[in-house]
């Protein structure tokens, strides 16, 4: 099991739920769900701290509000992890890890699809 990620303030020892991102090109601030891999320019914030930031004078902040039903595990999480656990039950051959495709970068943030989905654009 990883670690529990802490907010990122001096002396702050609480979990960090929102993570935010400093688009210096466009002077804004941009304040999201927590993002699924720590990055080294980027901040993770407790809730607490995430509900008090404030930007520079002359910045925006943009909040991105996650999507309620993402907050728990989907049906297709819940379908992963049943084929994972029959997968391990299963004797013999071993599937091959499905591996990702990144389909976009900008700066330090990357957008990934699996390379086994055909559905998606890219």
């Amino acid at each position: 099991m990883s670690p529990v990620r802490r907010c990122s303030r001096t002396a702050c020892v609480r979990p960090a739920v929102a993570t935010l991102t400093y688009v210096y090109a466009d002077s804004t601030a941009v304040l999201g769900p927590l993002a699924t891999f720590a990055e080294p320019h980027c901040y993770d914030l407790c809730l607490a701290h995430s509900a008090r930031l404030t930007a520079p004078r002359g910045w925006e902040v943009l909040r991105l509000a996650p999507d309620p039903a993402s907050l728990g595990p989907s049906s297709d999480d819940l379908e992963a992890l049943a084929d994972a656990v029959r997968e391990a039950a299963r004797p013999g051959e071993r599937a091959a890890p499905a591996e990702h495709v990144e389909l976009g970068r900008r700066g330090h943030l990357r957008v990934l699809r699996d390379s086994e989905t055909s559905d998606l654009p890219g």
